[in-house]
């Protein structure tokens, strides 16, 4: 992550009085505009994070770099992304280390690759539609870093039809019917490798560890992560009362013979 003052190309995360959160790349020149006011571009550039700025209408602003779970969740998509309370289990589940060769299966909008990346893996992205792999690719680039993009590759092609690849480390899939995947994913991987599959319905996790069961695959086991915030403010002390339930079920299972 970048250090030092705001340059011009680099996404800010303005924060209003309320909380309210607005991603802006910063470009020499342009204006953020909102309800409550104007705060030029140059204003921003040049400041050190944390800095504290004032709209044309006096309105209070928070100038931070955003954080990853910032970017997921405001970036530009095409398709629903994984929410970062998924990501970090995934992460955890599957057991990702730098320099692990994973294939991703559905990339969407990318939210999931830059993730992958960060946590230093080398990432193949199986898509689809080409709109939304340049889409993941412009996401992964901007939110990661253009270095990033080095152990990044995307292909327009569908992972249903066979992996190309071979000795994989790991297999992350946000897909409708990963049990497809499974016999692919039996022959791509290295023994003691790991698949794990995002599914929002309990109907696709049943019939996904069924093939599993069928396969050479082991060790099953089947999350879902509930994300519930909490009020402080003094002596007042509560639960939110809105909580980040059910959004999807995570499946991991370890390939223990070929």
């Amino acid at each position: 992550m970048t250090a030092g003052a705001f340059e011009a190309g680099e996404p800010v995360l303005l924060i209003d009085r309320k909380d309210r959160r607005y991603l802006v790349d910063l470009a020499a020149g342009r204006e953020f505009h909102t309800h409550t006011g104007v705060i030029a571009h140059d204003d921003i550039i040049g400041a050190p994070e944390g800095a504290r700025l004032r709209s044309s209408r006096g309105s209070a602003f928070l100038a931070v770099r955003p954080t990853l779970a910032d970017a997921v969740l405001k970036m530009p998509r095409g398709a629903q992304v994984v929410y970062p309370k998924d990501t970090g289990a995934i992460l955890m589940l599957a057991d990702v280390f730098p320099g692990a060769r994973v294939l991703e299966a559905g990339v969407g909008s990318g939210a999931l690759s830059m993730s992958l990346l960060r946590a230093g893996a080398v990432v193949s992205g199986y898509e689809r539609r080409e709109d939304f792999c340049a889409r993941a690719r412009a996401n992964v680039e901007r939110f990661c870093g253009p270095e990033a993009l080095e152990r990044y590759r995307t292909e327009v092609r569908d992972v249903y039809e066979g992996i190309d690849e071979t000795g994989l480390d790991r297999m992350v899939l946000d897909l409708p019917e990963p049990w497809r995947v499974v016999p692919h994913a039996g022959r791509a991987l290295r023994t003691g490798g790991i698949l794990l599959a995002y599914t929002p319905s309990i109907v696709q996790v049943r019939r996904l560890r069924r093939a599993l069961d069928d396969s050479p695959f082991d060790l099953h086991d089947t999350v879902e992560v509930l994300h519930r915030g909490w009020h402080v403010e003094g002596d007042a002390v509560r639960p939110n009362h809105r909580m980040v339930a059910h959004t999807g079920f995570l499946t991991a299972s370890r390939l223990t013979s070929s």
